[in-house]
């Protein structure tokens, strides 16, 4: 596997490769399942749009895997030089790529990025139905610090603006 620097031509295949990765473990997929689309969007939608939102925070802290000049994964960074914390918001490998050590290479060549620019330390989120991600990264010294609910309400429900 080589690791290579992001292209703003990578986009569309990273995105296709982070929908196809993260079902069952997306907060949007769950959103779905309990309202169904909203604005017209599925989840799949959605979660694309992370990427676009990686892009525009940090370009430059996306790191590509290629196998044979075949994108199969990628982990984006965004680094926070006044808390000392560099973020780590999507990690994802095509499914035949899963298991053979490439989402590790990917995750330590985000630390190494993050040690050339003076972080001491490196945050990653995760749902608890993400058990593979869970082993993984308290196999690289990620240590659970707390845990998140998350709320959604359906502002066209009377029932909900009740007080």
């Amino acid at each position: 596997m080589h690791i290579r620097p992001f292209r703003p031509d990578d986009l569309p295949r990273l995105k296709e490769i982070t929908v196809e990765a993260f079902t069952g473990v997306s907060i949007d997929q769950g959103i779905e399942k309990q309202f169904g689309p909203i604005a017209g969007h599925d989840w799949r939608w959605r979660k694309a749009r992370h990427l676009d939102e990686d892009t525009l925070t940090d370009p430059h802290g996306i790191f590509v895997a290629e196998i044979a000049d075949r994108v199969v994964g990628y982990v984006s960074t965004w680094i926070d030089h006044e808390t000392g914390i560099g973020h780590i918001p999507n990690l994802a490998l095509v499914p035949e790529c899963r298991g053979q050590g490439l989402g590790r290479q990917l995750l330590l060549h985000a630390f190494d990025h993050f040690h050339r620019a003076g972080i001491t330390h490196a945050k990653i989120e995760t749902l608890v139905q993400n058990e593979v991600g869970k082993h993984l990264y308290e196999s690289l010294g990620f240590r659970e610090v707390a845990r998140q609910i998350h709320f959604v309400a359906d502002l066209r429900d009377d029932s909900s603006a009740a007080g």
